[in-house]
């Protein structure tokens, strides 16, 4: 452990465009804020915006288009930058490692390890989580719809929904089939008791589902 390390926590900026999933995420590191110190995107006057490390959650976040995340590891606010996801396509892999992502984390490790890994990243390494083995969520996470019942996979299909996205592109994001995005839809058209796409789309802007991009053309350097 480096000499900063020990003197003070590991300062992690959150990075997603979703309230909830932040907050699910912050809480996480409640039993370790002697070792991580979660930072406000937009609340760090005191730290002048200057972080360890940039935790970038990619719920519903078109992963297929790398701009934010090419934007993040070249913003010299942030000395490294992790992603932090539960989709683990190996081309997705690949195309962070090449833009200079310092980490690859998955959503299934449990507090613990996701601690254990940011301190790895700080120290220098290049942490790669293994691909999980099935669908599966970290204990204490959070994210849209979860108290409605819906799982993690059919709130980021419906938060893409709610940015406008068509099923085809839903499918390109998710590396998901067609019939697969379709069958997910069905089941939240029921969980939300609905018929129509517009009807989910108001459905969820109502409940959190519309992303606020402010926070992290923040991050970008953005208004």
């Amino acid at each position: 452990m480096s000499e900063t390390t020990a003197t003070r926590p590991i300062r992690v900026a959150l990075v997603d465009d979703y309230d909830v999933v932040l907050t699910g995420l912050a809480h996480m590191f409640d039993r370790y804020r002697d070792r991580v110190l979660v930072c406000e995107i937009d609340a760090n006057a005191e730290l002048s915006d200057e972080v360890d490390i940039v935790l970038y959650d990619s719920f519903a976040q078109p992963e297929s288009d790398h701009q934010e995340l090419s934007a993040l590891v070249a913003n010299p606010r942030a000395s490294r930058v992790v992603v932090y996801t539960w989709n683990f396509q190996p081309e997705l892999v690949d195309s962070a490692q090449r833009q200079g992502i310092h980490g690859y984390l998955s959503k299934t490790l449990p507090a613990r390890d996701l601690v254990a890994a940011i301190e790895s990243v700080h120290a220098g390494e290049t942490v790669i989580s293994d691909a999980p083995k099935r669908a599966g969520s970290a204990l204490g996470l959070d994210w849209p719809g979860r108290h409605e019942g819906f799982t993690d996979r059919e709130s980021e299909i419906l938060a893409l929904i709610t940015q406008g996205k068509s099923n085809a592109e839903v499918a390109t994001l998710t590396y998901l089939s067609g019939n697969t995005v379709k069958s997910y839809i069905r089941s939240i058209y029921r969980k939300i008791d609905v018929t129509s796409r517009t009807q989910a789309v108001l459905w969820g802007i109502a409940h959190g589902f519309a992303p606020d991009h402010h926070r992290i053309d923040h991050w970008l350097g953005g208004p």
